[in-house]
């Protein structure tokens, strides 16, 4: 899975969001280091409601699309989780990644 993707989905797990939503709650998460464009943001917000991870829904005053993660995109974004869970476990294990003390 694409790092944008990810992260779209992880912000909609939370709640529905509209775009900016999504866009200021990625930032938010990753501390500034995922940045999605306004551009780019509603072309993959396109492809995720295509591959129905995602759906949208039209707000009440019809000025703004809300997104939210759907069944199957709750499933694959556990999958995802569970993959860099075992990839941060093996970075761990050959001592690549400082560990709390």
């Amino acid at each position: 899975m694409k790092p944008a993707d990810f992260h779209i989905l992880l912000a909609l797990a939370a709640r529905p969001l509209h775009g900016y939503g999504i866009m200021k709650e990625v930032e938010r998460d990753t501390g500034g280091d995922v940045t999605l464009e306004i551009g780019s943001l509603y072309r993959l917000l396109a492809r995720l409601v295509a591959e129905g991870l995602i759906d949208d829904t039209q707000s009440k005053d019809e000025r703004r699309r809300y997104y939210r993660i759907t069944a199957a995109g709750k499933k694959a974004l556990k999958s995802e989780a569970a993959r860099l869970a075992a990839v941060v476990s093996l970075v761990r294990a050959r001592k690549l990644l400082e560990t709390e003390v």
